[in-house]
């Protein structure tokens, strides 16, 4: 085996955790007799994967904040749509409570306008990010799979959010005094 400089400039060493500030000094020494115009420099394997994990893990606090900050801002949205309709269908919310609805089927009847259109959001979206996730995680060596079921229990949250922002908008126009709604007809 002939070893020629200019061919090697690293090196893997598989070291004790005993002494470990010693066999860098050893290393350090043979290094300069093979190598004296190149400088010492030495890194370890652990912290060089970990230095790679973490800007993943700074991509994933940000993506989280802006999760939230996304799950906000559509919390209002729905709100005010929800207002809107509640607002918009006062006569006809009033008109069901004298004919003899109840405050459930009111609420069920209006809240499912809101999940058809949570539904659809949820089947235009999945695929959509079945392939971010799918191209994110090819970046790895070992990786998981992306079960359905994950889609599924963030739509259902989802589903859940939406519902109880509008049921409190509904709720407080299914339970007004129908005379209020009907009395300027």
């Amino acid at each position: 085996m002939r070893i020629d400089p200019s061919w090697y400039l690293q090196a893997c060493v598989k070291i004790s955790s005993h002494n470990i500030p010693n066999t860098l000094a050893f290393l350090e020494d043979r290094w300069k007799e093979i190598y004296p115009e190149y400088p010492f420099e030495y890194r370890f394997l652990d912290e060089t994967i970990q230095n790679q994990y973490r800007a993943e893990q700074a991509i994933g606090k940000l993506v989280t904040v802006f999760t939230i900050l996304a799950l906000f801002i559509s919390c209002l949205g729905i709100l005010g749509l929800s207002s809107y309709t509640a607002e918009q269908r006062t006569k006809e919310i009033g008109i069901r409570k004298v004919l003899g609805a109840t405050v459930s089927s009111i609420i069920k009847h209006i809240s499912r306008e809101f999940v058809v259109l949570v539904v659809i959001a949820n089947i235009i979206i999945w695929p959509l990010a079945y392939f971010i996730m799918n191209r994110w995680l090819e970046r790895f060596a070992y990786r998981i799979s992306i079960g359905w079921w994950s889609f599924v229990l963030t739509g259902v949250g989802v589903l859940v959010v939406s519902l109880l922002t509008v049921s409190w908008q509904i709720l407080r126009a299914a339970t007004a005094n129908p005379v209020d709604s009907l009395r300027y007809e």
